[in-house]
């Protein structure tokens, strides 16, 4: 009998991990009884009622599991180190805010019987907030225009991913990985399955403006190679015109001296706007730099504090 495997990262999730425990349970043995499957909760250190509950959940079902993070290890470790855990002949990861449709867990078990090895689930339409809906399409068609890589457009990661491709993960050893440029990356066999994004069921999102920043900037780091080049052909540019400048001034002030000689203004203008694009240029140039430190240190992904539901010879295969 086939496994399928269900990761589900959560965090501050005290209103939706149970809902979401019971819809996917009931999805998975009501229309795909000839599977057996394994529920797995990956908590990134929550602080309100999530792990009490999932300690309730996994005694009630010995087939949910759960993995408790010794501390938050952000957004993207925690989901790629679950699906590194997980057992099954494919693994579905998926958002415990219901944003991600529990109905599609068929179709994309299908796909994958037919010959699919990644279901990667896009959103062609989401009921989020229409001004943020336009800041992601932008974004995503900014990255896909700048990157090497044939990125996927509004793919967040929920999908179905083969025993193989899981195989493919283990191997890389990335300690920051970004899941959307790896499977843009590396994915083979991949199928587009589209859908809706709804609202989120209950609780707020945990993401701000500088979670989605850190998103932004580790795609443009790990997979263009455009910003760079932008800053060595912006700053041959500024020196050519920063020339070119002190020469017309040079060759003013030698013809109208006294009528020119308190024009500072133009001076001061230019030197503070040198100095504001190569500050810009520093910190842009940085963010390549702490991606390229981050990996060099080569930290583990996660720390666990414990893990309920996984026997012996589970812990001993993942470990």
């Amino acid at each position: 009998m086939k496994k399928i495997s269900i990761l589900i990262p959560c965090y501050n999730e005290e209103e939706n991990v149970v809902p979401m425990s019971k819809d996917v349970v009931n999805e998975l043995t009501t229309n795909l009884p000839q599977y057996d499957y394994e529920l797995i909760f990956i908590d990134n250190d929550s602080q309100d009622n999530t792990r009490p509950l999932l300690r309730e959940i996994c005694k009630m079902n010995p087939k949910i599991k759960a993995i408790f993070n010794a501390k938050n290890f952000g957004q993207f470790n925690s989901p790629y180190y679950g699906m590194l855990q997980t057992t099954g002949d494919c693994t579905i990861t998926m958002c415990c805010d219901f944003q991600d449709p529990v109905e599609l867990i068929p179709k994309m078990v299908g796909l994958w019987e037919d010959g699919a090895k990644i279901v990667s689930c896009i959103k062609t339409q989401s009921k989020e907030n229409p001004i943020m809906r336009l800041f992601r399409t932008g974004y995503y068609k900014i990255i896909k225009k700048m990157s090497s890589v044939d990125q996927i457009e509004h793919f967040t990661g929920f999908g179905l991913y083969d025993k193989s491709f899981i195989g493919v993960l283990k191997n890389l050893k990335d300690p920051t990985p970004f899941i959307r440029g790896i499977v843009a990356e590396l994915g083979y066999k991949r199928v587009d399955l589209e859908y809706t994004q709804a609202k989120r069921r209950a609780g707020k999102t945990h993401n701000n403006f500088f979670t989605l920043f850190d998103a932004a900037m580790l795609s443009f780091t790990s997979y263009t190679k455009v910003g760079l080049h932008l800053v060595t052909f912006a700053g041959l540019i500024l020196s050519g015109l920063s020339i070119l400048a002190a020469l017309v001034y040079l060759v003013m002030k030698l013809i109208w001296w006294d009528q020119f000689s308190a024009g500072l203004a133009p001076l001061i203008i230019g030197l503070f706007f040198i100095n504001a694009v190569e500050l810009l240029f520093i910190g842009f140039v940085g963010e390549y730099v702490m991606s390229i430190n981050t990996r060099v240190m080569n930290r583990p992904l996660v720390i666990e504090e414990e893990r309920i539901n996984f026997d012996t010879e589970d812990s001993k295969e993942q470990r």
